[in-house]
């Protein structure tokens, strides 16, 4: 039974508030995941604590950096159930884990940060991490000429 929506309305706020784009159809991350070009960075957001206290905030964190994914969505374990096994289907070789996050480029998952990689670090420490990711796999802004 998922979650009720009065609930968990501020944790998607969380996210939903920086600009990162709400899925919560299967056929809605397919559409985010298939017909992006370049990056995606696809959050799993869950109500644990490692969600609120970390992963949303380093999200933030790494969302102020200079190179980012061309696009940011996110399903809600627990609520967006069909999303979320959607969503997880594009992380290969890894485990259902709540909260984590993953960069897709192509429809491809180059990157994965997983709940346990989550929950010893703090927000700055899963900022850091992201923006490596980010500096790695997604397409640097050019100044116009």
């Amino acid at each position: 039974m998922p979650y009720p929506e009065f609930l968990i309305r501020p944790m998607r706020e969380d996210l939903t508030q920086l600009g990162v784009q709400e899925t919560k159809t299967p056929e809605e991350v397919d559409e985010v995941i298939r017909q992006t070009e370049g990056t995606v960075m696809m959050i799993v957001n869950s109500v644990c604590g490692c969600a609120a206290g970390k992963a949303r905030p380093g999200v933030a964190l790494a969302l102020q950096h200079e190179v980012k994914p061309d696009k940011v969505a996110t399903v809600f374990a627990g609520a967006d159930i069909e999303a979320t096994e959607r969503a997880r289907s594009y992380f290969t070789g890894y485990r259902p884990s709540s909260p984590s996050i993953g960069l897709l480029k192509d429809g491809q998952l180059v990157y994965i940060m997983e709940r346990h990689q989550i929950e010893g670090k703090d927000a700055p420490q899963i900022a850091e991490e992201l923006k490596q990711a980010f500096e790695q796999h997604c397409a640097k802004a050019t100044a116009a000429s």
